[in-house]
């Protein structure tokens, strides 16, 4: 009886063990493959029409190695770029990657590590070649967004061309700093160009305001122009008929530019011309 009973026992852990290296689980996260005598036999959950889930293999002949499905990370080592204006920056970037063929991958690479490694300088060749291209300014203003495309492009197409396995879906700048002792004169560059344009636009509108006063000078002494040609016209017309009147308009004109200036002073006797035209009016004339 205790026989039967060892035998039975043996018999179901052999099959636990069995079942245990038959079954595997892939999760939705992850990719597999199926190596068999080290050589991949079958690609699991791989790409977008994947199914994870309960998965079989041949026990002890077959094992699985599993790879993250997901996007990646890898942070660049610090570089410093010499810049088209010479100028030295430090600059901190990341590679956002997916694995897209866990096949090419596993032959090519076998694990994060060296993918890592191999990635790590088409990323810092790619930075050094597009960013010294470029000047300082332009990498650490609004520009650096149409570096960074081509940066992605180009990283992207050397990972192609070096059969990786992997996608590169983005490469940014965490951080672009000015090397302290380039500091000081990219800033003073930077105000003397702010200043001359300053003065330019100071200059241009000093030349429009001139413009401006001329054209309006010019229209008023045509106003006036015409004002006093109208003015001598509806005068003359008048002292064509009251010559009495013209005379008297005449002399309070004549007193008026003599005693505006505020500053004359005239001695005039009672029965003198001035006073004789207030006491009885142009007709005494």
């Amino acid at each position: 009886m205790n026989r039967r009973l060892l035998i039975w026992g043996v018999l179901a852990f052999a099959a636990i063990v069995l079942l245990a290296n038959s079954l595997f689980i892939v999760d939705q996260t992850h990719q597999a493959l199926v190596l068999q005598v080290g050589n991949p036999v079958r690609v699991i959950n791989a790409g977008p029409n994947g199914t994870p889930g309960l998965k079989a293999k041949v026990p002890f002949v077959q094992n699985v190695v599993q790879f993250d499905k997901r996007n990646l990370i890898l942070e660049a080592a610090q570089e410093e770029i010499i810049a088209a204006d010479n100028n030295r920056l430090v600059v901190d970037a990341y590679v956002r990657y997916r694995i897209s063929d866990p096949l090419q991958y596993y032959r090519t690479l076998r694990n994060q590590t060296n993918a890592e490694a191999r990635l790590q300088p088409l990323a810092n060749s790619s930075l050094r070649q597009i960013l010294g291209g470029a000047a300082s300014q332009n990498i650490v203003s609004s520009q650096r967004v149409a570096l960074m495309t081509r940066i992605r492009n180009d990283v992207a197409q050397r990972a192609t061309d070096s059969r990786l396995g992997i996608q590169v879906i983005d490469v940014r700048i965490k951080r672009a700093d000015l090397r302290t002792e380039n500091q000081e004169n990219v800033f003073r560059r930077m105000q003397t160009a702010q200043q001359q344009q300053a003065t330019e636009t100071r200059a241009v509108g000093e030349r429009r305001k001139r413009e401006i006063v001329a054209q309006a000078t010019e229209d008023s002494e045509k106003i006036r122009g015409e004002g006093d040609a109208r003015r001598a016209q509806i005068f003359a017309s008048t002292y064509g008929k009251d010559a009495s009147f013209a005379r008297f308009y005449r002399s309070m004109q004549a007193y008026e530019a003599s005693l505006g200036q505020g500053d004359t002073t005239m001695v005039l006797s009672p029965d003198s011309e001035f006073f004789r035209y207030f006491s009885r009016g142009p007709a005494a004339q």
